[in-house]
């Protein structure tokens, strides 16, 4: 099919097309899902490198899995999430092995808005969350970083995390509270007025 036929359609549906060999949904279905995957991984992980072999590795066995998707069962961004979960876990517990330093900050973002004083605060702003994410236990982040930057729901969460959606909501709510904790003091140093 021509790529902007396929543009349109579900991930699911692109998923059965790839399947039956359109790769042009594939590569529709890459696009569409490898950023989103890419940026939970990284902010998981806190690492670049690592985080893109998570994304890639988590679409690599979508499309293993593609012949056999059974329709209707799971979606596929939660199916992919519950794969990039399990992979960025298996990264930190090889990390906690390994007795590797902490975390590193997450790279400064590009930021495309004028001026140099708005974009260090951006910069400065960013790696304070990456920071604070970081000191967070690895569920606590997941369930956060799933939640709030991703936007899942608690139900779409807790399958992605093989738990329950009250377990989703403790989580959530202790690691907001620990990283609001992490970053209150840093109001101003962040450029935030009273107001904000």
């Amino acid at each position: 099919m021509p790529r902007d036929s396929l543009v349109p359609l579900a991930d699911e549906a692109l998923l059965v097309l790839y399947a039956n060999g359109d790769p042009a949904a594939a590569r529709v279905l890459t696009a569409r899902l490898g950023p989103r995957v890419l940026a939970y991984a990284m902010r998981v992980l806190g690492d670049r490198a690592e985080a893109e072999d998570v994304a890639q590795e988590a679409l690599v066995r979508l499309w293993r899995v593609a012949p056999d998707w059974r329709q209707g069962e799971a979606q596929v961004t939660t199916w992919l999430y519950r794969v990039a979960t399990n992979l960025a876990t298996d990264r930190l517990r090889h990390r906690l092995r390994r007795r590797a330093d902490p975390l590193d900050d997450a790279p400064d973002p590009v930021d495309s808005a004028p001026g140099a004083e708005a974009g260090m605060i951006e910069a400065d702003r960013m790696a304070a969350l990456q920071a604070g994410l970081a000191a967070l236990p690895d569920r606590q982040r997941q369930a956060v970083v799933l939640r709030h930057i991703e936007g899942l729901t608690n139900p779409e969460i807790a399958v992605i995390m093989e738990i329950g959606v009250e377990a989703v909501e403790s989580l959530t709510a202790r690691g907001k509270r620990a990283l609001s904790a992490a970053l209150a003091g840093r109001r101003e140093d962040l450029g935030y007025g009273e107001g904000d």
